[in-house]
């Protein structure tokens, strides 16, 4: 029997589920033909790539997410730094859901994990980001999920078809994720707290405002977006190989702008607080 190509998987899936998508161009209803073409009835067409994923974004955007940190990105999550994270977000899913989309997904790793630890294997994961890199890392190393370059201020998805919206370490637009939102869906936002990284920061950021780290602006414009709203504040230290720590640095915002070189870690924290927000209509 000849092997499917991981396009042609990659279609099969997103035609099964052809319901989440509405077209970014004039919001109509989208289909996926047989060859691989998402088409709603005004003719706007996207392909599915040879990777397996699909590009809906309608202009040209530029990135500053290289293809590297998309591997280190994978490369420390699936070091088990964010394990426990992935536990306590399967945990708070539960295993009803049928839909979860990840926002700011990257190369997928966390949106992968954390469906992983759901008893309920049938559940659709979605994944998008505006990088283009990103998307292609993940359709690389990841089947089995739908994965889309997408802006959501442009969104390829049809309203009130997620359960579940996931928010890692990624900027929010509220309005579109209460949208795409069911009547009793859940967006699970994840922030840094205090101490996060605080090993990296002291040796970059010695001796500056940037060593400490605070996020209640964040906290807070999450509380004016949802009447209801739980915390849950995640904190751990975890070891950490020497040659995996170059990998950290690279998929953080802390090695962008400052000198990296003879950083010495062997452990590093892990403080998160998860703030979920229930959509009530």
């Amino acid at each position: 029997m000849e092997k499917r190509s991981k396009r042609q998987n990659s279609i099969d899936y997103m035609k099964e589920n052809d319901r989440l998508f509405s077209c970014p161009i004039c919001n109509g209803a989208m289909e996926v033909l047989e060859q691989g073409e998402v088409v709603c009835g005004n003719r706007h067409s996207f392909t599915i790539a040879k990777q397996g994923y699909v590009n809906f974004l309608t202009k040209p955007v530029r990135s500053m997410y290289t293809k590297n940190l998309f591997e280190s990105r994978k490369m420390v999550i699936d070091a088990g730094l964010y394990n426990e994270l992935h536990n306590q977000i399967a945990k708070v899913i539960g295993d009803s859901v049928q839909t979860i989309l990840d926002t700011g997904c990257g190369e997928g790793s966390h949106l992968v994990g954390i469906c992983g630890r759901l008893n309920n294997k049938e559940a659709v994961g979605v994944g998008i980001d505006i990088a283009k890199e990103g998307i292609m890392t993940a359709a690389k190393y990841y089947e089995k999920k739908i994965w889309c370059v997408g802006d959501l201020a442009s969104s390829p998805f049809r309203e009130r078809s997620f359960d579940v919206i996931l928010n890692i370490l990624s900027p929010a637009n509220y309005d579109e994720f209460k949208r795409l939102l069911k009547s009793d869906g859940k967006i699970i936002k994840v922030v840094p707290q205090s101490g996060y990284l605080m090993e990296l920061r002291k040796q970059i950021f010695v001796d500056s405002e940037k060593e400490n780290y605070t996020n209640e602006r964040t906290v807070k414009r999450f509380y004016e977006q949802f009447p209801y709203v739980q915390r849950q504040r995640i904190t751990y230290k975890m070891p950490i190989e020497k040659d995996l720590v170059p990998r950290l640095i690279e998929m953080t915002p802390l090695g962008w702008h400052a000198e990296t070189r003879g950083i010495d870690l062997n452990e590093v924290t892990i403080d998160l607080e998860l703030l979920v927000g229930e959509c009530q209509r």
